[in-house]
Order: C-alpha cells, then structure tokens, then sequence
C-alpha cells in the first residue's frame, strides 16, 4: 500500500503511547486489588465494573484510532481506468495463406469474425485504424472512433499474394503519424498508440522487420503481434498442396523489440481471447487513486462502536 501523505502515519506512536498508558493502568489497578487486605469488603464498597467488556470498549476505540490514522495519511490502490485518448492500428495478413481451411470456416474469416469483436472491446474514445497487408500494405481506414466503418472494412478484406510484415508495420505507423499531426494541438504531447498486427505467414516481401523495428521504437510504437493458424495448415496452389504455419519466431521478435506482447492462436476462440486481452491492455491504465475515504468510514464506525459499548455497559462514554 502507498501512502500520499505518509508523515501521518507518526501518528501511531501516539496510538501506541495509549496501548501504553492503558496497560499501565491495568496492572496499577491489579497491584492496589492485591494490597488491600480484604478483599471481601473491597468488592462490596467499590463499584462494579464492567471488566471485560471494559477491554473491549477499548479494543473498538483503539482499532478505530489505527484505521483513522491510516485514512488520514491518505493510502492509495492502484484502479483500472479507461484510457481517454489512445490510438491503434490493427493490421490483418491478407496473403494467400489465409485460405487455409486448419481454422474454420477459414483462416481469414475467423480473422474478420475476431477482428470485429475486437473492435467492439476497445472503449468508444479510442481511435481505431485498419491496414490489410500481403504483397503490399494498404491503410484501408485512418483511425477513427466510427466502429462501423471499421467493421465494413474488415468484411470487404480480399486475398492477395505475398506477405509484407515490415510493410505493414511502416503503414501503420504512417497512419499513427499523421492521425496524430492532424489531431494534436501545438505543444500538447500525441496520445499513446499501439499497433496491433495479425499475421499466418513469413515476411517475404518489401522492407525487413529489422527496419520495421527500428522505425516503431523510433517512434515509441509498441507493436503486438497474433501468430494465427496451425503447424499443420496449407494451402493449394496450382495442384500442388503447400504447408503454411506461421512464422513464430519473427513475429515474437517484432513484438519483444518493440515492448508489444506476442500470442499465439490456433482457433477463432483462442484468437477472440487473445484480442480480448489486447484489448484490455490497451484500453485501460492502472492509475493510483486515493482511498483514505474507506479508512476513514470504517475508523468512524469503530469509534462509534466503541462510544455505544462504553454508554450501553457503564452507562458513560469511556
């Protein structure tokens, strides 16, 4: 627990400074029962006491002090918020390579079915953009806060030959690029964007991912990256059956080297859970808010408590 005013928390030698002074005057009171010699007429003469309800009056009130003590020097938790600006691109492998019929109906349509409820995760105030890539990367919607652009988009996604991770990569950043010129005021800092990209295949086409890489933690874009499809998927070209599992170990790298997460989904339910995590991570921050107002509610109710025992069973406070 983190404290925003920890100098209060010096309160508690007072605290236990009372825990103190109460002991002592218990055993003072025991030493004087034992002097008097008898014992008999001491119990007649002195006034009954509640004994030890009188311990537990005070418990109350001590454990209210502590409580308040720990409200006033106003602790903190840490609370997931929505974001209020971000922007994201999702970029989705068209190659050819996504014919393959491992995931059903097909690799890409389960893409386009998951893709879409990734769109509906993001909270409404998150800019989202779209890029299709295979022999080349194409920004088919800039970001946006319209979800239904972006779903129309995703279902109008078509085949094409070739796979250019790096290009898609410099696609999106163009788009987080200028998205950000056009929206940002002079002065104010761009908000955080991330780049979220699908891919079943290998980078055999246009820039590297090395200079992909180079070019996202330049720019401070982190890049998250979906391995989708089976070891065991191909495809059938020109009679001739060719297998097509995902490059894992390229799109891991993309992602470690530029501080993104790396998943891996074999079906539309894993990816639809990977995206749902994505989503969470990039939609939502963990701020620190102040809670001294529970503290302080709950020392209350233990001070009360203990003022109720005392006039209940001594018929006075304390």
């Amino acid at each position: 627990m983190k404290f925003l005013s920890p100098t209060w928390l010096w309160l508690f030698v007072a605290v236990a400074a009372l825990l103190g002074g109460y002991v002592y005057l218990q055993l003072r009171r025991s030493k004087y029962v034992a002097r008097f010699s008898n014992l008999e007429l001491l119990g007649s003469v002195a006034p009954r006491r509640p004994g030890w309800r009188r311990h537990l009056t005070f418990a109350l009130l001590l454990a209210g002090l502590c409580v308040l003590t720990i409200g006033v020097a106003r602790p903190s938790a840490a609370v997931r918020v929505a974001r209020d600006r971000a922007t994201v691109v999702m970029a989705i492998d068209v190659s050819l390579s996504m014919q393959a019929s491992d995931v059903l109906p097909t690799r890409l349509e389960a893409a386009q079915q998951a893709a879409k409820s990734f769109v509906d995760i993001l909270p409404a105030r998150i800019n989202l953009g779209l890029v299709s890539f295979g022999g080349n990367a194409s920004a088919l919607v800039a970001p946006t806060v319209d979800r239904d652009v972006i779903k129309v988009a995703i279902d109008k996604l078509q085949l094409q030959e070739s796979t250019a991770i790096g290009e898609a990569v410099f696609t999106s950043l163009d788009a987080v690029r200028i998205f950000s010129q056009a929206t940002t005021a002079k002065g104010d800092k761009p908000p955080p964007a991330r780049i979220v990209l699908l891919s079943d295949g290998a980078n055999n086409k246009g820039r590297t991912v090395s200079e992909a890489v180079l070019a996202a933690r330049k720019a401070g874009v982190q890049v998250s990256t979906i391995a989708f499809g089976t070891d065991t998927g191909t495809v059938t070209v020109d009679g001739r059956t060719i297998p097509v599992p995902a490059d894992t170990i390229t799109l891991s790298r993309l992602a470690r080297d530029t501080g993104g997460s790396y998943h891996a989904a074999h079906s539309v339910q894993e990816l639809e859970s990977v995206y749902s995590d994505i989503g969470t991570q990039i939609g939502y921050t963990t701020q620190r808010r102040d809670v001294s107002w529970r503290f302080l509610a709950i020392g209350l109710l233990f001070a009360l408590a203990a003022g109720g025992t005392s006039m209940l069973w001594a018929g006075r406070l304390m």
